[in-house]
């Protein structure tokens, strides 16, 4: 089962549609950003229902619970699965392609529709007068390779006789925490916006904390009056969870921003690729301010952890967000 979620689906509801498919196989593979495939075999005799039925239940519960349409292609490959995701029109639907139908129905369809086929491709084909899945299906393979070249082209003639070896792998999105905050107006004033990044760091610090987690990068998106956004990631030397790291990381990604007249609306800093921190090889640090403030960060956590996230908060952080 091929699953296409629409474009620019925000990750947190990508990530839904993931548990929604665990809830019916549990070998599902993550396509980022907005695909994934499902291995139907053991689901359907757990389930006792035939494929199309599974993809059905998954279009319901994906609008019912999260209010997304998908486009479910079920076949018996990764590439027929693809491609009959693909050929589905509208916000959403499910295609099945069984398989003692896969000669005829990829046969008619154009060769650009074959799940794999990109634009440059599909030119080259074109061009030497291929214009559908059958031609290229009755093509030697050796002239595929001439024309795609070896490994696309061996690829390719294999597939448009839906031949497909490929396995689902099971693969999770990377963990990622984030925190998003809105101004009450925009603002220009740099030194009020560093503010308000300096309460969202050290919020996403403490949340790691409490999960036991530590980012090894980080993502700044700036959204301005009007729309428009602006965002940027980088990597940290080493993941951490420490105010003090990300709160350096995250001063670079908003001088990297270059704010003039920009008015400002909101923001977001997101830790990504989060591990768990037993994972991490604590070093001995000589830096004795350096261990002077995680002490300090360590009874801070304790203090909020008795009084509530409130009670400790940058003093700087005087602005009205939420």
């Amino acid at each position: 089962m091929h699953v296409r979620c629409p474009d620019r689906l925000p990750e947190d509801l990508y990530r839904q549609v993931l548990e929604q498919m665990a809830q019916l196989s549990p070998v599902v593979q993550a396509l980022p950003p907005t695909a994934a495939l499902a291995e139907l075999r053991g689901a359907l005799r757990y389930h006792g229902a035939d494929a199309t039925r599974l993809g059905e239940v998954l279009r319901v519960r994906a609008i019912s619970r999260l209010g997304v349409d998908v486009c479910v292609g079920i076949g018996p490959s990764i590439t027929v699965a693809a491609t009959a995701s693909g050929q589905i029109t509208g916000p959403g639907g499910v295609l099945a392609i069984a398989p003692d139908q896969v000669t005829d129905w990829l046969g008619s369809l154009p060769v650009e529709a074959l799940h794999g086929i990109g634009p440059r491709h599909a030119k080259i084909l074109n061009d030497y007068g291929v214009h559908c899945i059958g031609l290229l299906a009755a093509l030697p393979p050796a002239t595929v390779q001439r024309l795609m070249g070896g490994r696309a082209g061996r690829q390719a003639a294999g597939r448009a006789r839906g031949i497909d070896p490929r396995p689902v792998v099971p693969r999770t999105l990377p963990a990622t925490a984030s925190i998003h905050r809105t101004f009450d107006r925009q603002t220009l004033d740099g030194a009020a916006v560093r503010a308000v990044l300096l309460d969202t760091v050290v919020t996403l610090a403490l949340q790691l904390r409490r999960r036991s987690q530590a980012a090894r990068g980080l993502t700044l998106t700036l959204r301005f009056a009007g729309g428009a956004t602006w965002d940027k990631t980088r990597r940290l030397t080493e993941a951490s969870a420490h105010e003090d790291d990300l709160r350096t990381m995250a001063y670079r990604l908003i001088d990297a921003a270059g704010l003039q007249r920009g008015r400002i609306t909101a923001l977001t800093l997101k830790a990504e690729d989060v591990i768990a921190a037993d994972q991490i090889a604590e070093q001995i640090s000589l830096d004795q301010t350096r261990e002077a403030r995680l002490l300090a960060e360590e009874a801070s956590d304790r203090i909020r952890a008795k009084f509530g996230p409130s009670a400790i908060r940058p003093a700087t952080t005087l602005l009205r967000v939420s």
